[in-house]
C-alpha cells in the first residue's frame, strides 16, 4: 500500500510517454491539419466581421498611393454610445502630390484616433482582410512606422523624450519610400523651440530625401503649417471644430487647411480642473494672445531659409558604404601606421571599384 502512489505515476508517466510516441508518427500530418483549420477559422472570421460591420474589398496594387474613401476606425466604431454613430473620413497620400499631411487640431478632436485608423486599414487591407470604408486604394506598404503616446525607462536612465527621440531616430533610419508613417506629437517634450525646430527639421527631411515615405503628422505646432507654403508635397488638414460661446463642439472631419487654436484650457474644463484654476489660465491666455507672442514666433519662423539636405554618403541602401562604415567604426585610428592606413583606403577603394 505505501508503494502504490508511487507505483500509480509510474504507470501514468509510462502511458503518457507511450501516448506520445504514438502520436508522434502523425506529427505532420496533425500539424498541417492545424494550419489548415487556423487559415480557414482566419479566414471565417474575417469574413464575418466584414459582413457584420460592412466592410468593403480595398484595391491594393503595386502602386505608392493611399486613398481611403469614408473609413472609420474598426475598434473605436464598435464602442461608441449607443445613438452615436462614427465619422468617417477621406484621406489621401501620395509621393507625387500630397506625400505629408501636417494635421492640427484641439484637444480630443481625434486626430490620433485617425492617425490609427489608417495605419489599421492599411494593415487589415495587406492581411487579406476587408476594411471599414466605403472604397480604398492601398499601394503595397514595406513597414509602418508609428511614433505615438509617450512613456519613460526610468530603469535604462531615459526621460520620455529621450525615448520620443530614439523612436524617431530608428524610424529615420530604416524607412523606404513603400513605408507609412505615423508622428503624433514629436518634440513636445521639450522647450517650444526645440521642439518646434525639431519637428520643422524632420518634415524637411522626410519632404527632401529621394525615397519618399508617406507621412501622417499630428501636431499642436500651429507653426509648421508655414511648411505648405515652402514645399509642393505638404499640405494642412485639421479636424474641424464649432465653438459656440465657452463651449467647442467636435465636428471629427478631416478638412483641408491648419488650425490656430487647439482649446486646451476647454479641454481642462472638461476634466473637472478647479474653476480658479480655468479662470487665471483663461486670463494668462488673453494677455499672452494681447502680446502676440505666437504671432511673433510665426514671423521669425517664417524668416527661416530653406536648408536643401544633404546627402548622406553613407546610404543604408547600399550595403558596400555599410560595411565600409561598420570597418570605420570598429576602427582604432590612434593604433594604425601610415602604412596600415593607405591599405585599408586601398581595400575600400577595390570594394567600390568592383
Amino acid at each position: 500500500i505505501l508503494g502504490a502512489e508511487d507505483r500509480i505515476q509510474s504507470i501514468e508517466q509510462q502511458l503518457y510517454e507511450e501516448l506520445l510516441l504514438a502520436v508522434g508518427e502523425y506529427l505532420p500530418q496533425i500539424l498541417s491539419n492545424a494550419a489548415v483549420v487556423a487559415t480557414v477559422d482566419c479566414l471565417l472570421n474575417f469574413a464575418e466581421v466584414a459582413i457584420l460591420h460592412n466592410y468593403r474589398k480595398p484595391l491594393v496594387n503595386d502602386g505608392y498611393k493611399l486613398w481611403l474613401s469614408a473609413c472609420r476606425h474598426p475598434v473605436i466604431e464598435q464602442h461608441l454610445p449607443v445613438g452615436e454613430a462614427f465619422v468617417p473620413n477621406d484621406l489621401l497620400l501620395d509621393p507625387e502630390s500630397q506625400q505629408i499631411i501636417i494635421l492640427t487640431g484641439p484637444n480630443m478632436a481625434g486626430k490620433s484616433a485617425l492617425l490609427r485608423q489608417a495605419a489599421l486599414n492599411v494593415c487589415m487591407a495587406q492581411m487579406g482582410c476587408f476594411i471599414p470604408a466605403e472604397a480604398a486604394e492601398i499601394g503595397l506598404v514595406d513597414k509602418i512606422f508609428t511614433r505615438v503616446g509617450a512613456s519613460d525607462n526610468i530603469s535604462s536612465g531615459e526621460s520620455t523624450f529621450m525615448v520620443e527621440m530614439t523612436e524617431t531616430a530608428s524610424i529615420m533610419n530604416n524607412l523606404s519610400d513603400r513605408s507609412l508613417v505615423i508622428l503624433d506629437e514629436i518634440g513636445r517634450g521639450t522647450s517650444t523651440y526645440d521642439g518646434i525646430s525639431i519637428a520643422w527639421s524632420l518634415c524637411e527631411y522626410l519632404h527632401q530625401r529621394e525615397q519618399s515615405a508617406k507621412v501622417l503628422f499630428a501636431t499642436h505646432y500651429h507653426e509648421l503649417n508655414e511648411l505648405e507654403n515652402r514645399f509642393d508635397r505638404i499640405v494642412n488638414y485639421h479636424i474641424a471644430t464649432r465653438q459656440s460661446g465657452n463651449k467647442v463642439i467636435f465636428l471629427r472631419k478631416l478638412t483641408k487647411g491648419g488650425s490656430q487654436h487647439s482649446f486646451g484650457i476647454h479641454v481642462a474644463r472638461m476634466a473637472g480642473m478647479p474653476k480658479e484654476i480655468i479662470g487665471r489660465a483663461d486670463g494668462i491666455l488673453k494677455e499672452l494672445e494681447q502680446k502676440h507672442i505666437g504671432e511673433n514666433l510665426k514671423k521669425k519662423l517664417g524668416t527661416i531659409p530653406a536648408q536643401p539636405m544633404q546627402l548622406n554618403i553613407f546610404g543604408m541602401e547600399d550595403p558596400v558604404w555599410n560595411d565600409i562604415r561598420k570597418e570605420l567604426d570598429e576602427l582604432d585610428i590612434n593604433g594604425l601606421t601610415p602604412i596600415e592606413a593607405l591599405l585599408l583606403i586601398q581595400q575600400w577603394k577595390n570594394k567600390l571599384d568592383s
